[in-house]
């Protein structure tokens, strides 16, 4: 979504929810952008090697060759 300077600056709370609901927000000046409001990642926590143990596998071949047949899915043919 783009909007202009004087829409932003009374707009704010409602440009701002629409950010926090996953939308970007183009500020722009004489129709040029200028500015852009995006939602902020919060940092994340220390993470715990090993946390994800038991949740997921790999099967034996995992890294085995491709077959031509998946070969030929993977790329499209």
């Amino acid at each position: 979504m783009e909007v202009n300077t004087h829409y932003a600056k009374t707009n704010l709370s409602k440009l701002i929810q629409k950010v926090i609901l996953g939308e970007d927000v183009v500020i722009a000046k004489a129709g040029k952008p200028v500015a852009r409001l995006v939602r902020v990642t919060p940092p994340g926590g220390k993470r715990t090697l090993g946390a994800a143990r038991g949740r997921i596998w790999f099967a034996k071949d995992w890294n085995a060759p491709m077959t031509r047949k998946e070969l030929l899915r993977f790329i499209g043919e």
